[in-house]
């Protein structure tokens, strides 16, 4: 059981703590796909390491404990500081850059100018660090989606974070969107983003798998991470109609054989693999 770290100050929704690494260079990439096991919500890479964010309320003793711990693998130099909710716009704002994915689709905030030559575009009032489109992740699900026909399907966007990809398949005309988060601030965001894209046919849930009504999905999109897909599978493949299409991402490319077998071993065949840098997205036809 986790013990959650004290604070005498009471922490907002949108609080943060922060995990920089320090480490030597070409170790980067390594204590990613180690710290991808863990529940931070994003990663940024940057020149001598990377950092880390994980809501307060996430924050423990035994995560940060376990953290430390893998410095027994390899070298590095660790500070975790607290990010106050009314401070996180000022880091996610400096961090945000737009993301174009070819000519399909681009993301921005709203004090971004205006993308041409996309055929979607979609708009998300920064105030988190879920989904943004920055992570490789997000960018290979979306790029995925565009040999997806949508149109007319009930889709699933699991760990919806800020929507982008729910927002995404009403734009692709997909019939109708459930969207879920364990995080409250995603979930609250994910009902923003959707009102400033102008977008009126998803649902928005608070909590997991189970606060989603049973549903017979044609899509199910994941972007999450490993251990979080992993435990999910069954429910997942139960939730989905014979012959629909899970999408997932979230995990490494060293995962790819891992992750395989697992949805072999689901009732799932896996029909394509995208690689970006080093990340996968898979996806699977449910047999």
């Amino acid at each position: 059981m986790r013990s959650i770290l004290k604070s005498s100050t009471i922490q907002s929704p949108m609080d943060y703590y922060c995990y920089e690494v320090r480490c030597e260079s070409g170790q980067a990439e390594a204590l990613l796909g180690l710290l991808s096991a863990f529940p931070f919500d994003s990663f940024e890479e940057g020149e001598g390491g990377l950092k880390a964010y994980i809501p307060a309320a996430l924050q423990t003793a035994d995560l940060q404990a376990e953290v430390e711990e893998l410095k027994k693998l390899m070298p590095f130099e660790l500070s975790v500081s607290f990010v106050k909710g009314e401070n996180w716009n000022e880091v996610w704002e400096s961090n945000f850059h737009p993301v174009v994915v070819d000519d399909f689709c681009a993301v921005r905030a709203g004090f971004h100018k205006p993308i041409s030559g996309v055929q979607h575009e979609i708009i998300i009032d920064p105030k988190m660090a879920f989904g943004t489109g920055h992570h490789e992740t997000t960018f290979a699900v979306m790029k995925m989606m565009r040999e997806v026909d949508f149109r007319g399907k009930r889709v699933l966007d699991y760990g919806c974070g800020t929507g982008i990809l729910a927002i995404l398949a009403s734009f692709l005309e997909a019939d109708s969107i459930d969207a879920v988060d364990i995080e409250e601030p995603a979930f609250e965001n994910t009902v923003d983003n959707c009102r400033i894209n102008k977008v009126v046919n998803v649902n928005a849930f608070h909590g997991d798998l189970d606060a989603v009504p049973p549903a017979n999905y044609d899509i199910v999109l994941a972007n999450i991470n490993r251990n979080v897909i992993l435990g999910s599978l069954a429910s997942l493949h139960a939730r989905l109609k014979q012959g629909g299409l899970l999408i997932t991402s979230g995990y490494l490319v060293e995962d790819g054989e891992i992750m395989a077998d697992a949805f072999h071993e689901h009732g799932f065949s896996v029909n394509q693999l995208a690689r970006n840098n080093n990340w996968l997205a898979v996806k699977c036809t449910r047999l």
